[in-house]
């Protein structure tokens, strides 16, 4: 069975992403693993364009460094809280190594149960090749030309030190990998599997490099390859905790009740609604202020915010989940409502398919200035910029959708902004009653 899609790989000719992808899946058909319950955790960089390659898995794609510590409280929360059974293979690279290497060495303490996949190309491919920890020394990089001065970080040694139960050190293009990974993934605790590989964009140039310069550069480091550490004497950290912890059984608890609020609402199943505009003009605020207004309802709420790749450039769009009952799923597969308040909204949407995976009832609302970009009667639009300052403009839409809908009230919108607008409440108010007047 492949779990691979059949689809070109995103990476420059002859990088070695693409090897490991491909021997990752190969291991988890020989492990003959349920799609459904394998979550690939990601990084940011070269390696986190990998997510669309595994369409029948699980993704996760987190922020720089930070992946192995999404992926541990995922295998805990799965192992503690839930049925169990949960497989979490993580991809990352450089970047991701040393930029979150306490949550490696943390997980590697903890003897968590998932396993790592560090793509070791000894630099940073996707920013301009710069030299990482990685690097060896003497290798050239676009910041080390005349070759780097330091000797690399030696991940197995860390890992000796951290007490890990399991790594090893393989060449991308070896072809015992899937076999390694395959027992990687099998081992009931941490492991980690350093691979190493060429950048083509940067690495084989600037070093002349080929397969064979690459294993030959790993011996006279004293880099041997293979699998260097399988203790069979640490047990993971989930089953340390249920020794100390033990499960009582205990009657099922009551199913819990709807939370309490002053406020009514006329909502009588999961509603999911999508709010998108430019960044810098606080479209996760209004969506927050939905949030709190649902809250303040009665209601079950989830609020998800984007987080852009290159996190500097700024949020503009926020998904709200809100259901009479709790909410297990918090995805919105199909929005009710999409509230486009500028031209980057719009784009954002339509990259992402809301408009075109939104129910034939579901609600559209839009500034004016973008009427003419969708067709005759898809959307209500509204003088949203026009009315009110553009960083109002979305919450004044969510004005406007309470209040042509009627699924809240609208002094649920105004406790809430209340309660979370600070020295800005006044500000928000307005837009709150601008954004009601145009729906009346």
């Amino acid at each position: 069975m492949s779990f691979l899609a059949q689809r070109p790989m995103p990476y420059c000719r002859g990088c070695g992403h693409g090897l490991v992808a491909r021997r990752l899946d190969e291991a988890l058909g020989r492990l003959g693993l349920d799609p459904k319950r394998v979550v690939l955790t990601t990084d940011i960089g070269c390696v986190g364009l990998v997510d669309p390659l595994f369409p029948a898995l699980h993704t996760v794609h987190t922020i720089h460094g930070r992946s192995t510590a999404v992926a541990a409280g995922a295998v805990l929360a799965d192992a503690l809280c839930a049925e169990g059974g949960l497989t979490n293979v993580v991809m990352l690279g450089d970047g991701g190594a040393t930029i979150g290497l306490l949550h490696l060495t943390q997980a590697a303490l903890m003897n968590v149960d998932l396993t790592v996949l560090l793509h070791n190309n000894m630099l940073y491919g996707m920013t301009g090749g710069q030299h990482s920890a990685l690097t060896p020394e003497g290798f050239r990089t676009s910041t080390t030309l005349a070759g780097n001065w330091l000797p690399a970080l030696d991940l197995e040694q860390v890992l000796r030190g951290c007490h890990g139960g399991f790594y090893a050190r393989q060449l991308a293009t070896d072809r015992e990998l899937a076999g390694v990974i395959a027992e990687a993934i099998a081992y009931p605790g941490f492991a980690l599997v350093e691979i190493l590989e060429l950048c083509t964009g940067f690495g084989v140039p600037l070093n002349a490099l080929d397969g064979k310069a690459l294993r030959a550069a790993a011996a006279a480091e004293g880099r041997a390859l293979g699998v260097r550490i399988r203790r069979t004497d640490r047990h993971p950290y989930h089953a340390l905790y249920r020794e100390r912890f033990p499960v009582r059984a205990e009657a099922p608890p009551p199913a819990p009740a709807a939370p309490a609020g002053p406020f009514a609402h006329r909502l009588a199943r999961p509603l999911g609604v999508v709010v998108a505009g430019s960044a810098g003009e606080r479209v996760q605020t209004a969506a927050a202020v939905l949030a709190q207004a649902a809250v303040l309802s009665g209601l079950h709420c989830v609020q998800k915010n984007d987080y852009p790749v290159t996190v500097g450039s700024g949020f503009s769009l926020s998904e709200v989940k809100l259901a009479p009952a709790p909410i297990l799923y918090t995805g919105i597969d199909a929005p009710d409502a999409v509230l486009l308040v500028s031209a980057d909204g719009l784009r954002e949407v339509r990259g992402r398919g809301d408009l075109d995976r939104q129910a034939p009832d579901g609600v559209v609302i839009v500034d004016e200035s973008l009427a003419g970009e969708l067709p005759p009667g898809r959307a209500l639009a509204a003088p949203l910029r026009r009315a009110l300052p553009a960083d109002a403009a979305a919450l004044g839409a969510v004005a406007l959708l309470v209040a042509r809908t009627g699924l809240l009230a609208r002094e649920a919108l105004l406790a809430a902004v209340d309660a979370i607008g600070g020295k800005d409440a006044g500000a928000l108010r307005a837009a709150v009653e601008t954004g009601a007047a145009l729906g009346a």
